[in-house]
């Protein structure tokens, strides 16, 4: 998974929300609470991994802009490059 500077944006402000609930989770896992804990700890990781994973609203304007884009202009080959 590349990402670009948006991206690694994006990921950074979702760590700053994401972090503070992971780390509760891991605290109240290591004190016993297995379902407050897990439960935590499963949030903080849905909070990172859905983004990447579930196209929303406003990705569809890009995906589509990229085929078209991608339909319309052509990469050159190596060995017309050269």
């Amino acid at each position: 998974m590349r990402l670009g500077i948006l991206g690694t944006i994006q990921l950074a402000a979702t760590l700053i929300f994401a972090a503070p609930v992971g780390i509760f989770g891991v605290t109240r896992l290591v004190e016993g609470d297995t379902l407050i804990g897990g439960g935590a700890v499963a949030i903080a990781a849905a909070m990172v991994l859905l983004p990447h994973y579930l196209t929303t609203p406003t990705d569809i304007p890009m995906k589509v802009g990229e085929r078209v884009v991608s339909a319309v202009v052509k990469e050159p080959d190596d060995d017309e490059a050269s």
